[in-house]
Parts: C-alpha cells; sequence; structure tokens
C-alpha cells in the first residue's frame, strides 16, 4: 500500500485539487447510473447539462474509479438474475467499452495494494476477489452471517476492511492478510460497548433477527438496523456509519471492533462523503427508511464536523428531494448527489448549501466525479486516499 504520508489526516493526498499525473486528460464530468433506465447520463459540470447517455448492463449500481485511475467501473448487479456484469469507461473519451460477464456486482472495490478489484456479491453474501484489470476471479471469501453486504472502509494501514451488512443491521470486519472474517458486530442507537462485541454475536444470530418487508419484499432487520455507507475518520480511529432505519451514523473502533457512539442526522442516514481539507463529513439523509420510496421526501443533507463529532449544518432541498450517493468536486466546492427517487442529480454548493438539480434517467445510484484528487482509489464512488 503507498505509505500514509498524514497520520492526522489519511485523506490529505486527496485534498482540493490534488490531482494525479494518472488522470491527466480525463474529460470533467459526474458520471450517474441510473439503476431502473439501465443508462448512464454523463454531466459536463461546466454546463450543467446532460451531454452523453449509454447502455450499460441490467441494473447499474455505482460507477467505480479503479486503484490506477485509469477506468471507470460501472457494477451492473442484474439483481435477482445471472447475468450480471462490469462495464469498463475511458474518463478521456467519456464513452464505455466492452461489458465483462461477472456474478452478482453490486459494488466495487480495491484492496490498498492495487492488487485485487473486491467485487461486493451482496445476493450471494461473498466477497469475489479478482484481477483489477480482466476481471478474472482470484479467490472468494463467503460472509454467511452478513446479509445485505455492500458498502465498506479500510484501515489507516490497510490491514483490514469493515462492511455494512445492509440486511442484518450489522457490520464484517475482514482481515486482508490472513483472508478471512474476524466477526460481525450488530449496531444499535440504544447499544454500549459490551452489548456491541463481535464475539458475542453468531452468523445464525444475525440471519434470524432479519425479517421480509411486506411492501417491498426486501428483508429487513428486526433489531431496527439498516447499516449503508462506512467512512474512517481522518486519524484513522474510528468508522462512521450510516444507518438508513437508525436515521443518524454510529461510531465503531475499528481495531477492538465495538460501537463507541451514535451521532443523530436525517431520516435515512445513507451516503458518507469527507470534505476535502479533511474537517468534515457529509452525510446524505435519503428521506426514507425503505428501499423505495416517493418524489418530494424528507432527504437533506447533514454536515458532521470530525473534530467534535457533532452536527455543524443542514442543507435542505426546496420542496424536498432523496439525496443518496456521490462526491464532491475536485476542488472541494460542489457536493454531488443522486436523487434517488426523484430522478436527478443534486449539486451542493460546500459554503453555504444551497442546492441546483439535473434531471436524468430513472432512479439514480451511485454517481460519479471525475477526476478526483488521490493518488488511489479503494472504489465505491471514489473513496480516494
Amino acid at each position: 500500500m503507498p505509505a500514509v504520508v498524514d497520520p492526522a489526516n489519511l485523506y490529505s493526498e486527496a485534498g482540493k485539487n490534488r490531482l494525479s499525473p494518472a488522470v491527466a486528460g480525463a474529460l470533467s464530468r459526474i458520471y450517474v447510473p441510473d439503476r431502473i433506465s439501465g443508462d448512464i447520463t454523463v454531466i459536463d459540470p461546466a454546463l450543467m447539462k446532460v451531454v452523453g447517455r449509454f447502455r450499460t448492463g441490467v441494473n447499474p449500481q455505482h460507477v467505480v474509479p479503479s486503484w490506477d485511475l485509469q477506468t471507470l467501473w460501472v457494477v451492473n448487479n442484474a439483481e435477482n438474475r445471472m447475468n450480471g456484469s462490469v462495464t469498463p469507461i475511458n474518463p478521456k473519451t467519456a464513452k464505455p467499452g466492452r461489458s465483462i460477464a461477472v456474478d452478482d456486482p453490486y459494488n466495487m472495490y480495491f484492496t490498498p495494494d492495487g492488487q485485487s478489484a473486491i467485487v461486493v456479491a451482496e445476493e450471494s453474501q461473498r466477497l469475489d476477489f479478482r484481477d483489477p484489470h480482466t476481471m478474472t476471479l482470484q479467490w472468494s471469501l463467503p460472509t454467511p452471517g452478513c446479509a445485505g453486504i455492500n458498502h465498506a472502509d479500510f484501515s489507516i494501514d490497510g490491514r483490514y476492511a469493515l462492511f455494512t451488512c445492509e440486511y442484518a443491521g450489522s457490520i464484517a470486519k475482514i482481515d486482508l492478510l490472513k483472508r478471512e472474517v474476524v466477526g460481525y458486530l450488530p449496531l444499535s442507537k440504544d447499544g454500549g460497548e459490551k452489548e456491541s462485541r463481535a464475539s458475542a454475536v453468531s452468523p445464525a444470530a444475525l440471519e434470524q433477527a432479519s425479517f421480509t418487508d411486506a411492501e417491498t419484499g426486501f428483508p429487513v432487520c428486526a433489531a431496527g438496523g439498516m447499516p449503508q455507507d462506512i467512512r474512517i475518520s481522518p486519524d484513522g480511529r474510528v468508522f462512521y456509519v450510516a444507518d438508513m432505519l437508525a436515521d443518524g451514523v454510529y461510531l465503531v473502533d475499528g481495531d477492538s471492533f465495538m460501537q463507541i457512539g451514535f451521532i443523530p442526522t436525517g431520516r435515512g442516514a445513507h451516503g458518507l462523503y469527507p470534505s476535502r481539507d479533511g474537517t468534515k463529513l457529509y452525510v446524505a439523509n435519503r428521506g426514507s427508511h425503505r428501499v423505495e420510496g416517493k418524489k418530494h421526501g424528507q432527504g437533506f443533507v447533514s454536515v458532521i464536523d470530525f473534530a467534535t463529532r457533532q452536527v455543524v449544518a443542514n442543507w435542505h432541498i426546496p420542496g424536498g428531494g432523496s439525496p443518496d450517493m456521490g462526491n464532491v468536486s475536485a476542488d472541494g466546492r460542489y457536493l454531488w448527489l443522486s436523487g434517488r427517487f426523484d430522478n436527478v442529480v443534486y449539486r451542493f454548493d460546500t459554503t453555504d448549501g444551497a442546492v441546483v438539480q439535473v434531471a436524468v434517467g430513472r432512479e439514480p445510484h451511485g454517481l460519479a466525479v471525475w477526476p478526483q484528487p488521490g493518488r488511489y482509489s479503494l472504489g465505491h464512488t471514489g473513496n480516494m486516499r
């Protein structure tokens, strides 16, 4: 793994306009996967207009920058079907290449050394480690206690990763050196340190703690949790875990693997993005407790100060909305988020929260802002370091 330059701020090399030579020639674009439309909408952020659209595979979920910053991968998980795929995009032309068949790719990450792509096979409860260029399978790791495995972040030294288990109300700790699951940690707004020890939970217990929502058909954790995105603090000491049912962000000590706190934010807390200076965490509150929702909902963005672990601002959308996933512009001025249930993309001004919108396809999800600062990408919509 590339050496950590500033132990007090592991995001230092992803700071304002710190673009790597590896992204030279990349077009400035916003790539929006429209899950229901089955395509990618391409926005020119300078013009604030759609400049392209192309088909990929079934159910495009996220647009993921590669570890070497040379490719943007669209993960098409095909939900309940056997024809999942990943589609490469050339960021210098904003054009797609030929899709590669991949089993159940809901999300994608990269090992910190760049040797493997980690395809998150959500429905199969499995992590598939693949060649980061050809997507040839290297090895697989079953995660039987992590129903709905989907989002992840990595320790400051790259030795382990924490993955959220959406339908089990917990997180999984993966030892990347030993290639094994360390344990599962249930999350609770009322849970103290003793109740949150990973060693006290078995995969069977987590599975029994879930039920199926009659309206959506999706499993839901009976304990009241539905963890989503996860991001590590700049000093590497604490992981922040957004929870869509708890309406806030859990604090987890990754080394001891214990829950140490909870910060209320808003209804349907979902996406997490650090500011370019590494002082703030932007929380996209999607406005719904369900996988599906109505237009003009209760969604807004909360801003957490990393130093105080307090919400210092809330940015509301006139008329309501459903901010979901995205990232921050290279200069740090704008936070771009998909409007999951409103078929739009939001651009929030990070100085005052003012928002403008661009119409896109049906049910936009994990959009990528490109190029982004950083030496390498750990995946998702741009977990840069």
